[in-house]
């Protein structure tokens, strides 16, 4: 996690940020303190594929060409090279694979819908948009959490799973979640 965030200074923190929105979202839909465990170090290591990424497109000003963004969209798979040796007691190599896939097919790297994806990536899914939104990111300002909450609701039941997204608006919105600095 700190050799990605010494490439990526503008995303500082967004590991550590997703692995509790990931396992605050876990809690509120009721996992055991095992899985939880599992969500936190998936979360620590989920873009952990990144080091695989120039850092010059990880801190570009700019849009991404679609040839960037291609690159860029590759740290899922190298990700899951990276961890899938590693004899974690959860799902962390297939957390990193998965967790730009959507549930209606939409997402990548494998275009998997619906149950095909791992339950706790469809959390990570989930957390790593809320942190991703709300953080200043080298081509843009945060957008807020209002913004990403609407994001979640928009996309609830076709790109996010409708469960975990209803958690996700409960933590926040009536529980006063707020995210780690």
């Amino acid at each position: 996690m700190n050799l990605s965030e010494m490439r990526d200074p503008y995303t500082a923190g967004h590991e550590r940020r997703v692995a509790e929105i990931a396992v605050a979202i876990g809690a509120e839909l009721g996992l055991d303190p095992y899985r939880l465990e599992g969500l936190r170090v998936a979360g620590y290591l989920h873009d952990v594929g990144k080091i695989s990424i120039p850092s010059e497109l990880l801190s570009k000003p700019t849009r991404l060409t679609p040839v960037e963004f291609a690159l860029v969209k590759g740290h899922a798979e190298a990700g899951y090279e990276v961890l899938r040796n590693v004899e974690f007691p959860w799902p962390v190599a297939q957390v990193a694979l998965q967790h730009h896939e959507r549930i209606d097919g939409s997402g990548y790297p494998q275009g998997l819908r619906g149950d095909a994806i791992l339950f706790e990536a469809r959390i990570m899914a989930v957390a790593d948009v809320i942190e991703a939104m709300s953080s200043h990111r080298p081509y843009r300002a945060g957008l807020g959490i209002e913004k990403a909450l609407a994001e979640i609701e928009r996309g609830r039941g076709t790109a996010y799973d409708a469960e975990v997204a209803n958690a996700c608006l409960t933590l926040f919105r009536e529980r006063n979640f707020s995210i780690p600095d």
